[in-house]
């Protein structure tokens, strides 16, 4: 899904339909929809696609390869990279999104962090396949909510409509409608 994601940001026209505000740095290609707002401090790498109605906070960095979806909230000093963010998904604070795909509808809670590469830098493995990439962070499935400080590990695999508590550290696949605590 991110190589796909990648390729077809190549093709992308620089439009903003948006709002944004003074202090913005956009470099290279960025779309950003109609009704969204970009505060004050962002800088955004392109190629990066922002959908409609979307709220980017102050002093983000979205970096290259990312796709924001329609409705999406991004808060204040969150950074992004080389990601798909699907509708209606709140990244509100102090995250780190890194080479990883979130569903719809989540919610990620202060400071969670979905780390993108092993220390031994060797591939990732994701729900027991190697993924042949030397950087692959978390793939969230639809209504994952997390809590404060979470971190996830390289190649977490999180089903749909689970919720992961404050201060956990994850690894490996996590079954839909699951409780981590």
């Amino acid at each position: 899904m991110l190589d796909v994601n990648a390729s077809m940001l190549k093709n992308l026209a620089p439009c903003v339909y948006g709002t944004v505000e003074e202090n913005v740095v956009i470099k290279g290609t960025v779309e950003i929809g109609e009704g969204s707002l970009v505060r004050s401090g962002a800088y955004i790498e392109g190629p990066v696609l922002i959908g409609k109605n979307c709220d980017i906070g102050p002093n983000c960095y979205i970096r290259p390869s990312t796709s924001i979806g329609d409705n999406c909230r991004v808060g204040a000093s969150v950074e992004i990279k080389n990601s798909i963010i699907m509708d209606n998904t709140k990244i509100p604070h102090l995250n780190y999104v890194g080479d990883s795909v979130i569903g719809q509808n989540c919610n990620l809670g202060a400071g969670t962090k979905l780390a993108n590469l092993r220390f031994d830098g060797a591939d990732i493995i994701a729900g027991g396949v190697n993924t042949r990439r030397r950087k692959l962070g978390a793939v969230l499935g639809d209504g994952v909510e997390t809590g404060i400080n979470v971190s996830l590990n390289p190649g977490v695999l999180i089903g749909s409509g689970s919720r992961i508590g404050p201060g956990a550290v994850v690894s490996g696949l996590v079954e839909p409608n699951s409780y981590i605590g």
